[in-house]
């Protein structure tokens, strides 16, 4: 009597059979041979043979040619997936940029030709009668300056004390990948764009020094705020093209001296735009500065080769 063990696991099979050995067993067994030898009788029993059989799995050419073409397949669904999302995300760059461009042109123009109607209406009712107030229209330009000059030590100072502080929760969102074209940092401009809107009313529709030495202070915030509009948000940023005054030297180092802001490699130092080389100067940073100069410029010239 055989009993037979078989372990299947692939297409190749090897066989193991165990040798038949006999042993003493009791003469009542129903199975037994009677064996006399040198007068002693011994009784054997036949033990059951016991067959393993294993089978090893070999992989044939045509299944390792399948699974080499599946990776294949897949490989390449993965490209067109990858190549989808890249054309969906400069899509969707270049959307953002033309948007912000168009909301920078309109508000360019509009405050531009404000600012120069009002300039020109505020000086012509000064002069009517035959008088002309010399002082008084000094006065008016040497606060526009000193206002547009003034305006970099107060966004130094409220970047650091108050955008980086208790302001942080909206000037986060600037530190931060930009979803859209605009984002929650964007309302510090509308701020700063009410007092000189309020400065310049107040000085085009009244006549006297007074009145003269408001118009001039919010006409250099509104000269600061269109600077810096198109200094951070245009040439840093690049959320919209400038043109030549990328390739103005000073200004190409304070586009790198405020990138070190956000790389935030000196505590957050500048925190002022215009006069950031000097801060970065002042904390030892001459050689990061310059790196990121030559980055930038690096940068430049190989999206302007791949644009030919």
């Amino acid at each position: 009597m055989a009993t037979g063990v078989w372990i299947t696991s692939s297409a190749s099979t090897h066989c193991f059979k165990q040798k038949t050995y006999q042993i003493p067993t009791p003469i009542s067994n129903s199975i037994s041979y009677s064996q006399k030898i040198c007068g002693i009788s011994s009784t054997f029993r036949k033990i059951k043979t016991l067959g393993v059989c294993l089978v090893m799995e070999k992989k044939t050419e045509d299944v390792i040619q399948a699974d080499e073409e599946i990776k294949s397949a897949d490989g390449i669904k993965n490209q067109i997936t990858g190549a989808s999302r890249a054309a969906e995300r400069s899509a969707r760059k270049r959307l953002e940029r033309y948007t912000y461009l168009v909301a920078a042109i309109m508000s360019s123009l509009g405050v531009t030709s404000m600012a120069a109607i009002s300039v020109y209406y505020r000086f012509s009712w000064q002069m009517e009668g035959g008088e002309f107030p010399l002082l008084e229209m000094f006065c008016t330009f040497a606060l526009s300056v000193g206002a547009a000059v003034g305006m970099e030590f107060w966004a130094r100072w409220a970047h650091r004390a108050l955008w980086h502080a208790s302001l942080w929760n909206m000037h986060e969102s600037h530190h931060r990948p930009r979803k859209g074209p605009f984002e929650v940092n964007d309302v510090f401009a509308i701020i700063n764009a009410i007092p000189a809107v309020a400065l310049l009313a107040y000085g085009f529709s009244n006549k006297g020094m007074i009145p003269g030495l408001c118009f001039g202070a919010g006409l250099g915030i509104t000269v600061f705020g269109m600077a810096y509009m198109f200094v951070h948000d245009g040439l840093v940023h690049r959320r919209f093209p400038v043109g030549p005054i990328a390739n103005v030297p000073y200004l190409r180092r304070v586009a790198a001296a405020h990138q070190l802001h956000h790389y935030d490699i000196f505590g957050g130092v500048p925190y002022g735009l215009f006069l950031g080389p000097k801060e970065v100067e002042e904390v030892g940073g001459m050689e990061e500065l310059e790196n990121e100069i030559q980055r930038r410029i690096k940068q430049s010239k190989g999206s302007y080769d791949s644009q030919l």
